[in-house]
């Protein structure tokens, strides 16, 4: 069954007094990207975190979360605090040489520079992760992807349900075109005769009917659509069939798309046939709407 690349997840997890919270949330990528926002005491961590999320959610564009929930009563306070001592040293500095040298301080900005000097953001006095808070972390990291992979399938299915739609219009388009074909072909006979009529009229020779038979059978053999109506059948056959694995197959479809928009082109180019175009027309138009949403699958 398709699964979305698009989904959220939270997991939560208690540890002592204090209440951890992992969400992601994902969007669809050519391949895995994930950008953290992690508190100081888990970043030890970050690079099995991801290797975590590689390998549960394998791609997509995922933004991760981790923080502790404020709300949970006598939770230590975890805000990286401001170095009062560094920050007012560095401003006396700056506003003795700021009159000395006639410096024009920007009041909006200057505050906003100090924050970024050495030493001035204090790094929090927790530096190691203990082992209860890490099994923790990876407790309600494991809650988030299986909430985010019932999202992707959820989306999954309501994509799967398009598709069908989409591939269905298709398909009935297709079976419009054959309605058309032998006034098509009779069409573009009657076309070729008059013009070698006119031909004939202004040139005062015969025609060899024989050459003449010969070259018709062989214009009409190059417009012939049978073979892209087959395979085109078979395209959207084999993307019904791709839809129902148990796989990552949203690159798989897109080359079957890919694949299905060529022989649409072929149709168009060959059809010869104002009402054939348009139904040509109609096709490519699903087709685009397929090809956008076929994106989003993982």
């Amino acid at each position: 069954m398709l699964q979305s690349m698009t989904g959220y997840g939270k997991g939560t997890c208690e540890c002592g007094n204090k209440k951890i919270v992992v969400e992601l949330r994902s969007l669809n990528s050519k391949q895995i990207d994930i950008n953290t926002r992690i508190i100081p005491q888990f970043r030890e961590k970050e690079l099995e975190i991801r290797n975590i999320i590689t390998q549960q959610l394998e791609r997509g564009k995922v933004d991760c979360a981790i923080y502790y929930d404020a709300s949970v009563n006598n939770i230590e306070t975890n805000f990286t605090p401001i170095n009062i001592d560094a920050l007012n040293y560095y401003h006396d500095v700056i506003m003795e040489n700021a009159t000395i040298n006639n410096w024009n301080i920007d009041n909006q900005n200057w505050l906003s520079a100090l924050l970024h000097l050495p030493d001035v953001i204090k790094p929090n006095e927790q530096t190691t992760l203990s082992n209860e808070e890490w099994q923790a972390v990876c407790n309600a990291l494991n809650g988030a992807i299986e909430g985010l992979k019932s999202f992707r399938k959820q989306e999954g299915l309501a994509l799967q349900k398009m598709f069908e739609q989409k591939l269905n219009d298709i398909s009935e388009l297709l079976k419009e075109v054959e309605k058309y074909e032998p006034e098509r072909i009779e069409k573009i006979r009657q076309r070729i005769e008059d013009n070698l009529l006119l031909l004939k009229q202004q040139t005062q020779q015969d025609i060899d009917k024989n050459r003449l038979e010969q070259e018709m059978i062989f214009y009409l053999e190059k417009l012939d659509v049978t073979e892209e109506k087959v395979r085109l059948r078979n395209h959207i056959q084999y993307f019904k069939q791709t839809m129902q694995e148990d796989a990552s197959v949203g690159k798989k479809l897109g080359f079957v798309a890919q694949e299905m928009g060529r022989e649409i082109n072929t149709l168009g180019s060959k059809s010869n046939h104002s009402e054939m175009q348009i139904i040509v027309v109609k096709m490519k138009d699903i087709l685009e709407q397929i090809k956008e949403q076929v994106l989003n699958v993982l």
